[in-house]
């Protein structure tokens, strides 16, 4: 007997009226271990033998579960999946590349985070590979790439989905000179794709005009399809990750995107929340039309983190609170214990054999089935990014800013450009606070580095700086060691009000001396006692214990730190965790302002996203306790 899941008690936000399904697990947690049931971690998610993008989709919402929550076994599934397809010298299992097929190019984006997290060569060499195919893709005459090798000549919503981001981030890795290229490919589609009076995007366009499916004027073909413009503006919030800030055409896509999000609002059903599987149709027959649960999600998502990376106005965040709650009320079922994903159209396209001729009837033909991976990977990711709302207020928008100036260590990159390393946001493996910034971000903070030494016009802007691992000359030869100036510069700034967090590290590995004339004006000082000196992964002697009533580490029963200085504690400075005697963490107020010192760098990856320490060390939870602190002053 069917059993449609109870409406209880997770909020989607404050101002959220509509309540949501719950259990014990998020929706997306729920949904998940659905796929984990159909499709167990050696099994592919949709097939057994064939590299397909379904797989991609629903993988990036287990990514999205992954960051949200530190729970290591949601990359492990990832890895396992893409590890059944790409070998050891880098070729993918069933792949082929002179198929020219767009749809090949999505399960990229989970290579590239492999490679990003594990350093491995073979994920690489994968990625090399479908970045080579799009070299050679075949293009229109003004430089679109075909959907497929067999639709010449067309471009399609779907592609840009396919191709664009993981483009976006190999070109952010590898090959900073495609973003004009990857620009122009939304630029274009939407130049060709775009209905004048609706401002909604066809589904397709044929250069050629030839299709037997396309306006012999335009090139479009003749309806809206509610998926294509889910991929397509999917497509440009996840490209938009990785774009540099001042690329002249980043503006472009955001406005390509404000334009979209404005013509899909009018097109939301008003009682539902939820968009027909053909939007606007009001031809004959308009009866069959039906809202699509994957087109549902895909807008959700797109809206929900348009809003939260800056790109689309708040208000616009009510279109994807009403649909989510829509996608819930209709879509969700609990089946057996099995939460089910309904309504998603198992697929729709044009052109092909049998020939499928892009009308109404066409796309009411195609049938509408359960657990369909497309819906499933949409709903993920929709949930994933509407389960952060209820967060985000906690810190409103404020400044975190991380210092690239005392700890800049730069390596050569693939493409033979220094870059910095070593503590940094955008790096995810294991020296990389990629982990600690994205939890940063879901309480609602914005990130930020600072290459250069601090000015009170700089930290003005900011409510936290963090500095982290100052050098010395083992790891710059010429290191920017903390100055007289700087030190006034950042007193001053924390005694208005600023929070300012020291994370240094054991004496070999770290510029002590010079950093502790900044500690030293807190009452903090790194010392040359080396603890927690943890050998072999005996994980037990890296074991904190921060209390019951610890002020920072509310929820936190025991944390990881590994080979820390010790800290020597003068007034006002006092301690927070305490091992054998020694200070680990300290706080210590400054007018209005406040200072949190740890003898180690802590909450980088590699102890914080799950990978290493076992789940008793609860690194993840200690970083969203802090992050909360640190915000809430």
């Amino acid at each position: 007997m069917k059993i449609i899941l109870r409406i209880t008690i997770i909020a989607i936000a404050v101002s959220l009226s509509t309540a949501i399904v719950s259990q014990e697990k998020p929706l997306s947690q729920q949904v998940a271990a659905t796929v984990l049931k159909i499709w167990p971690d050696t099994v592919p998610v949709g097939s057994q033998t064939k590299w397909s993008y379904d797989m991609g989709v629903v993988l990036k919402g287990f990514e999205g579960i992954w960051t949200n929550t530190g729970d290591i076994s949601y990359f492990n599934s990832i890895q396992k999946k893409i590890d059944y397809f790409v070998k050891d010298d880098g070729s993918i299992r069933n792949y082929e590349l002179d198929e020219y097929n767009l749809d090949h190019v999505n399960n990229g984006k989970l290579v590239l985070l492999l490679y990003r997290v594990l350093g491995r060569e073979k994920y690489k060499k994968a990625t090399d590979l479908l970045r080579s195919q799009l070299k050679t893709h075949p293009r229109t005459k003004e430089g679109g790439f075909w959907h497929k090798k067999i639709y010449t000549n067309q471009m399609w919503l779907d592609g840009l989905y396919m191709g664009g981001p993981f483009y976006a981030e190999y070109a952010m890795l590898f090959e900073g000179s495609a973003f004009d290229d990857i620009a122009n490919q939304f630029i274009w589609m939407e130049r060709h794709a775009r209905d004048p009076k609706t401002g909604l995007l066809y589904h397709a366009w044929d250069e050629s005009k030839e299709q037997k499916w396309a306006n012999k004027a335009t090139g479009t073909s003749p309806l809206f399809w509610a998926r294509a413009m889910g991929w397509y503006a999917d497509a440009l919030v996840d490209a938009l990750d990785y774009f540099p800030a001042d690329h002249p055409k980043r503006r472009s896509l955001i406005d390509i995107l404000n334009r979209l999000v404005n013509a899909i609002e009018k097109q939301q059903d008003k009682a539902t929340g939820l968009w027909y599987d053909v939007m606007n149709y009001n031809g004959p027959g308009k009866e069959k039309n039906y809202f699509e649960a994957s087109a549902s999600c895909q807008v959700t998502y797109a809206i929900a983190k348009g809003v939260r990376k800056g790109y689309l106005a708040a208000a616009k965040l009510a279109i994807a609170k009403k649909a989510y709650a829509g996608i819930i009320k209709r879509f969700i079922k609990v089946e057996n214990g099995q939460t089910n994903f309904y309504g998603t159209v198992k697929v729709s396209g044009l052109g092909g054999n049998p020939y499928r001729d892009g009308s109404f009837e066409y796309y009411m033909s195609e049938p509408v089935i359960v657990n369909d991976p497309k819906g499933i990977g949409a709903f993920l990711l929709a949930s994933t990014e509407m389960e952060k709302l209820p967060t985000l207020s906690t810190g409103n928008g404020k400044i975190v800013l991380l210092d690239r100036y005392f700890n800049s260590e730069k390596r050569k990159d693939a493409g033979g450009n220094d870059v910095y390393w070593h503590y940094v946001w955008e790096e995810r493996s294991n020296s990389g606070f990629y982990t600690w910034g994205n939890i940063f971000e879901r309480y609602g903070a914005k990130l930020s580095s600072l290459d250069v030494a601090p000015t009170a016009a700089d930290l003005k802007k900011a409510s936290v700086y963090i500095i982290v691992d100052p050098d010395h000359k083992k790891d710059n030869p010429n290191p920017n060691y903390v100055s007289d100036d700087n030190i006034k510069v950042i007193t001053d700034w924390v005694k208005a009000g600023g929070t300012l967090i020291l994370m240094a590290n054991d004496s070999s590995n770290c510029d002590l001396q010079h950093f502790n004339k900044l500690a030293g004006v807190f009452g903090i000082r790194f010392t040359d006692k080396s603890i927690n000196m943890v050998k072999n992964d005996v994980f037990e002697q890296g074991a904190v214990l921060p209390g019951s009533s610890n002020p920072i580490f509310k929820t936190t029963r025991k944390m990881y730190l590994k080979e820390v200085s010790a800290l020597e504690l003068h007034s006002p400075a006092t301690a927070n965790a305490v091992k054998d005697g020694d200070v680990i963490i300290a706080t210590s107020r400054s007018g209005k302002g406040m200072v949190f010192a740890v003898g180690d760098p802590w909450l980088y990856n590699e102890y914080v996203d799950g990978r290493k320490p076992p789940a008793e060390y609860e690194n993840y939870k200690a970083a969203e306790d802090l992050v909360k602190w640190l915000l809430k002053k």
